[in-house]
């Protein structure tokens, strides 16, 4: 699924209604239809409601709402704002259809002083105010509006967008100032700011609905961001040639596990070879030995020279891929050590953990990062990469820039994994659940997408499918262990049921 910014969203709109061909009111009426039956799905006709309409075309969708309603015996009250003195065509056309309504009495159109009604728990408040349009923060007595249906206890439903959330970049928004929705009813797609976690507060439960608009617009429009779907990853998946061996089916190096820290090396080592690779060498001190022979014994062991950390780096041409960092450790001669291990890789790599947190030390040396490199950092470790950020929209253009600047991918791990690529596109993962905040987890991720290296996926089709394996796993592991009791064993155990849904 494309997601499209504010600007390609309103290009949309005329594309259907140039095409299909629809004026643009009979738009905004389809529209108002689908937000009417999603609010009666759930709403009883006892339910008091209060419609908060801005002067644009979101006000205008508000307004017929209103007047659909009213039809189906709701009792409405209705307050158009019209600050300016200037509406929409749209918007003045409902306003028209609503005051038009024999007995409709209940209608105000705000134009200068506002005497807000009260809002009283059991009422609901459909906002309406400002849509995907708004580029800048709520001042004035839209500020004041805002913080005083937040403070209400009425439900509320905001149409398309919470009045106040920009569709995009928001680092400088007011978010006092932002409606805090009990309900979002979004209009054919969730928006780009939807996916971040500091704008979750703002959404309540997001509903898309379907507004039909082009089809082939939507096809033909260019889209930055795209969510994956279950059918896109299951077309990605490599079938497994009923003569293969474990010669070729890709043989997998991981680095992995300082002294204290092997559990790490066993998560990514049992991930990979859980991921389908023929054959797993995993690299670690010689004190970890005992503990992966008897914890993976199908893997290959091979020793560093010493006892407790990673100090040589090894020749990869016998490798299909390498996943490099989980519980590495980060002392003198281990970060000399992986640069090396980087610089003489002779095949894809996936770096995560320590080796992150070393170049994070060591700015200079990503510029001898091998291209097509995948990096898989959470947010904190994004910031120590590339410093500090404001919110999840600037962390996430600068990893868009780091993988056009490395001509690799960078994997950034949240609620929404977002993998973007050297091209610049960014796909956002749709599985996996809060459950998955534990420790270990990204040692799996590593596993996974070095374990589908080998096996010869693209880096492109390693980071998604693997990205989604690892939340659907995720997710099947929590329908049977529950969330709060998820550890990062149980995304291994789950990841052949995850295969087996897909495939299946």
């Amino acid at each position: 699924m494309k997601i499209f910014t504010s600007a390609q969203i309103h290009e949309l709109d005329k594309y259907t209604i140039e095409h299909e061909p629809i004026k643009s009111i009979d738009l905004m009426e389809r529209a108002a239809r689908a937000i009417t039956r999603a609010i009666t799905d759930r709403w009883k006709v006892d339910v008091p409601v209060v419609v908060f309409a801005g002067p644009g075309n979101n006000g205008g969708d508000a307004l017929a709402v209103a007047r659909m309603l009213t039809d189906l015996d709701y009792q409405v009250q209705t307050f158009l704002f019209n600050i300016s003195g200037h509406l929409s065509a749209d918007c003045a056309e409902n306003k028209s259809r609503l005051i038009d309504r024999k007995g409709y009495s209940l209608f105000t159109e705000v134009t200068q002083e506002f005497d807000p009604p009260r809002l009283e728990k059991g009422m609901l408040v459909i906002d309406g105010l400002f849509g995907s349009g708004l580029n800048k923060p709520l001042a004035g007595g839209f500020s004041s509006l805002v913080k005083y249906i937040n403070a209400s206890p009425a439900q509320v439903v905001s149409i398309d967008v919470p009045s106040g959330l920009m569709t995009e970049d928001n680092a400088y928004n007011v978010r006092a100032n932002i409606i805090k929705a009990d309900l979002t009813l979004a209009l054919q797609q969730v928006k780009l700011s939807f996916l971040f976690p500091e704008n979750r507060q703002f959404l309540g439960e997001v509903k898309v609905l379907d507004i039909r608009l082009s089809s082939e617009g939507m096809e033909r429009m260019e889209s930055q961001y795209t969510v994956v779907s279950e059918n896109d990853v299951r077309q990605m998946l490599l079938p497994r040639d009923p003569f293969a061996h474990k010669g070729t089916m890709g043989h997998a190096l991981i680095v992995a596990g300082s002294y204290g820290m092997a559990g790490a090396a066993v998560l990514a080592v049992k991930a990979c070879m859980r991921s389908g690779v023929g054959k797993v060498t995993v690299h670690t001190p010689r004190r970890n030995a005992h503990i992966l022979q008897c914890a993976v014994p199908e893997a290959v062991l091979h020793l560093d020279r010493e006892e407790t950390i990673f100090s040589e780096a090894l020749p990869t041409e016998d490798y299909q891929a390498m996943g490099i960092g989980p519980g590495l450790g980060t002392t003198e001669q281990t970060c000399i050590a992986m640069i090396a291990q980087l610089r003489r890789a002779q095949c894809p790599v996936v770096a995560d953990a320590d080796t992150l947190n070393i170049l994070a030390a060591r700015h200079a040396w990503m510029q001898q990062l091998p291209k097509g490199i995948i990096l898989t950092p959470h947010p904190k470790e994004m910031d120590r990469m590339e410093g500090q950020c404001i919110d999840s929209y600037e962390r996430l253009t600068k990893a868009r820039q780091l993988a056009e600047k490395l001509q690799g991918y960078v994997v950034l791990k949240g609620h929404y994994t977002a993998i973007c690529m050297p091209d610049g596109h960014v796909v956002f993962n749709s599985t996996g659940n809060a459950g998955m905040a534990t420790a270990g987890s990204g040692d799996v991720l590593t596993g996974i997408i070095t374990g589908l290296l080998a096996r010869g996926y693209h880096q492109r089709e390693a980071c998604i499918v693997g990205v989604y394996l690892h939340g659907l796993a995720g997710n099947l592991a929590a329908r049977d262990l529950g969330e709060e009791s998820l550890i990062a064993s149980d995304l291994i155990q789950y990841l052949p049921k995850a295969f087996m849904k897909l495939k299946n």
